[in-house]
């Protein structure tokens, strides 16, 4: 009986169409509501903070100051928290997920805003 059981298996296996995708070829479907990776338009950015205190992993951090935005994409559980109270809406989510790390030194990606000009 068992034997028929892995008769069955073994044929399907081997002339059914692959369980898995191939991906370098076959290119991943992304779905509509996927959550894959945090933007920041840093032009729009006021460097409030808003989005570093809603951060329920503390991945963002802001300064104001420096006019420094950065996040740990290591600890980014991509809740979207973020991107619902920027103000400004600057932060966004795409589709599409974050590139693999090689590197741990990759992992707390960093942009810098222009300085504030100053009227005289």
């Amino acid at each position: 009986m068992a034997f028929n059981v892995i008769g069955k298996t073994i044929m399907k296996s081997l002339f059914g169409k692959p369980a898995t995708a191939m991906y370098p070829i076959i290119k991943n479907e992304f779905y509509p509501n996927t959550r894959g990776n945090i933007e920041n338009a840093i032009e729009q950015c006021n460097f409030c903070g808003l989005c570093s205190r809603r951060c329920p992993t503390g991945a963002i951090e802001v300064s104001k100051p420096k006019r420094k935005w950065e996040i740990d994409r290591t600890r980014c559980i991509v809740c979207n928290f973020c991107v619902h109270v920027c103000a400004k809406k600057s932060l966004s989510t795409q589709r599409h997920y974050t590139a693999p790390m090689t590197d741990k030194a990759k992992r707390i990606y960093t942009l810098y805003g222009e300085a504030e000009k100053k009227d005289a």
